[in-house]
């Protein structure tokens, strides 16, 4: 680890080590090691070389650069019109490509059949892909065994890496039921691991919620109470970490963060435990290949304490988490605002939206000594 990381409280990779302290003054501490260094705080465009040996270079990699296709589904799903706003594959792919987007996640492999007279197969959306320039990276669709080798089928077509889904592997509190879907995914994950796939959850707020797993029974003979165990992270051990991969949404991470503070013990008390998004990932920071890059302004007024904005726009500080997190090669973020659309009051909101996403993703920057 170069000096400036190491001041900044930066990881290349997981750190037993680190702690909430060194989390919290990341970003403080990465100023002050720029600022004695002689260095902006802040670089943009192409990675230019400074004084005294640093480099500057982008903090996710112009390849790693994603988004998943549901912050611009009204587009996909879009019958032609004379808005002159891209509509379907082939033309909000191409728009996404000149913005700068290396890669593609999906939400879905149809658009509006007006287009072709018919639906657009995965074989064609490939060639859109390859036409243009992308990769695509991830999926959310749905995960079970009786469609599961039809869905790696369809991944393989469209050259995916990773498969995945953007709901939780169970929505029930119940460590039984987390016992059975880790059950489940080591299956289907060993499966994927075969035809050189990672299978993926995607995670909202109630994913880091707390396990029903101690005290009184319920009369259904359900569990009461709480360990202090978050669901997910039961999940993170229970289930194989060369076969079951995740996905955080940053956003949602964050909003579990505000929520998802007290549990009642066996004893009946209740307890705090605080969730950190950043020491969530950093402590198995290889079982992330993909995130959610969203953004959100802190706004005590909602329900979920966030209110969600595009990229750059908010109050996560992405810099703070991607340089800590590590393994900037092996991450991938896509841009996701699920709240982008504009509807027909503004059909072109969602790529206007994605292309100052894009911008804001692109200068996020991280220094290194050469020397």
């Amino acid at each position: 680890m170069d000096e400036v990381q190491r001041r900044a409280g930066g990881a290349a990779g997981p750190n037993p080590k680190l702690t909430r302290r060194r989390i919290l003054g990341a970003s403080a501490g990465a100023a002050a090691a720029l600022g004695a260094a002689g260095l902006p705080i802040l670089q943009t465009g192409a990675p230019a070389i400074a004084k005294g040996g640093w480099s500057v270079e982008p903090l996710i990699p112009q390849q790693n650069r994603g988004i998943i296709l549901y912050s611009v589904r009204d587009r996909i799903t879009a019958a032609p019109d004379t808005s002159g706003v891209p509509y379907g594959f082939e033309r909000v792919l191409a728009r996404l490509a000149e913005l700068g987007y290396k890669e593609i996640e999906f939400a879905g492999y149809n658009q509006h059949t007006s287009i072709l007279g018919r639906q657009i197969t995965p074989r064609e959306i490939r060639k859109i892909l390859d036409d243009n320039g992308l990769v695509a990276n991830g999926t959310h669709t749905s995960i079970n065994r009786a469609t599961f080798q039809q869905q790696l089928d369809i991944a393989e077509e469209l050259g995916m890496k990773n498969i995945g889904t953007g709901s939780d592997p169970t929505n029930s509190n119940y460590q039984s039921d987390w016992d059975a879907a880790a059950d489940l995914w080591n299956e289907l994950g060993e499966q994927a691991r075969a035809r050189k796939m990672r299978l993926y959850t995607h995670n909202h707020d109630a994913a880091y919620s707390f396990l029903l797993d101690s005290g009184p029974l319920d009369g259904n003979n359900r569990p009461t109470r709480s360990s202090g165990v978050r669901k997910l992270e039961y999940f993170f051990a229970k289930t194989e970490a060369k076969y079951v991969f995740f996905e955080m949404d940053i956003y949602w991470a964050y909003v579990a963060r505000y929520k998802h503070t007290t549990y009642v013990n066996s004893a009946g008390r209740e307890r705090t435990s605080l969730f950190d998004p950043i020491l969530t990932v950093a402590r198995r920071t290889k079982r992330f290949p993909l995130f959610h890059a969203k953004d959100g302004s802190k706004n005590p007024e909602q329900a979920n304490g966030y209110e969600m904005t595009p990229l750059g726009k908010g109050d996560i500080n992405f810099q703070q988490f991607f340089q800590t997190i590590g393994e900037q090669d092996f991450h991938h973020a896509n841009w996701e605002m699920d709240t982008a659309p504009g509807g027909t009051a503004n059909p072109g909101q969602s790529l206007d939206y994605a292309k100052l996403s894009y911008d804001n993703m692109s200068e996020l920057t991280i220094y290194r000594n050469g020397d």
